[in-house]
């Protein structure tokens, strides 16, 4: 593992670098002091923010936007995530098809299957997903999956109904197998990888992280989700990212400065491609 990080007010002064590509800065944990929580990211070197739609109520879908069109460097998506799926009618497709038009709108999701919690049946996540999926590709925007103990599924689903649109997308808070990676490597998908890849039981995960390609990954807080080592328990912030960036750097024999750089290039082809599917669409 790697040595636990710390903030100290001259820890960062560089060119900002760092990426948080998912994170629900519009949660209710941060209405008290969300401007600061942005500003400490800031300060701490993050490039970009995505804030991920669907950490909440399904009847939230613009509340990521609301908080990133206030800031050049931060992103939004918008969709429905498998907890809400039960709650989803023609108005959320709706809704998401509005904000897709959005330029800082860059994804659907977060959306999947989530067979941990199953707070909504399996067959109305599968059935959530694949409506969403199809309002994707004729948005033509990439999708941010959340994927919990469902991975056989999803990639029958992936395979099915999504892999020949060749928009790819974000499996967020990667769990699953060096197997489940390579094919969505396959399909156009960047990996990405949060907190949890620094907890002292997720070895299995840093085998799987240590062997994807550079040119893949991606980093994440998840906050107010999932804080790495040393802030596990405590409210996650997108300042944190540095941590699970530093353990990446470590599993790949790179300085952090180097990894940082490429997952920032990774974030950025990403960005660039939901940019040229806008041309494409217009």
């Amino acid at each position: 593992m790697h040595p636990f990080f710390c903030l100290t007010p001259d820890a960062w002064h560089l060119t900002p670098m760092l990426v948080d590509s998912h994170a629900h800065l519009d949660d209710s944990e941060f209405d008290a002091d969300r401007a600061e929580v942005i500003e400490r990211a800031r300060d701490a070197g993050l490039h970009s923010i995505l804030i991920a739609g669907g950490g909440g109520s399904a009847d939230r879908l613009d509340s990521p936007l609301a908080v990133a069109e206030n800031y050049d460097w931060i992103y939004a998506s918008a969709g429905v995530h498998p907890h809400e799926a039960r709650h989803f009618t023609d108005s959320h497709a709706a809704k998401i098809a509005e904000l897709a038009q959005h330029r800082k709108v860059v994804a659907v999701g977060e959306i999947g299957l989530d067979y941990y919690y199953d707070h909504t049946s399996r067959d109305v996540q599968k059935q959530v997903l694949i409506r969403q999926m199809d309002l994707a590709r004729d948005l033509s925007r990439p999708i941010i999956i959340h994927c919990r103990d469902a991975w056989p599924d999803l990639r029958e689903i992936a395979a099915d109904h999504w892999a020949a649109t060749g928009l790819g997308g974000i499996l967020h808070c990667f769990t699953g197998s060096l197997e489940d990676a390579r094919r969505f490597l396959d399909w156009g998908f960047w990996i990405s990888f949060a907190g949890n890849l620094t907890f002292k039981k997720a070895e299995n995960l840093r085998e799987v992280a240590r062997a994807l390609p550079l040119d893949r990954l991606l980093t994440e807080t998840d906050s107010p989700y999932l804080a790495p080592i040393p802030y596990r328990g405590r409210r996650n912030e997108p300042a944190y990212v540095r941590g699970v960036t530093q353990e990446l750097a470590r599993l790949h024999n790179l300085n952090e400065e180097e990894l940082g750089r490429r997952v920032l290039e990774n974030f950025e082809e990403f960005l660039a491609g939901t940019k040229s599917t806008e041309q494409v669409k217009s």
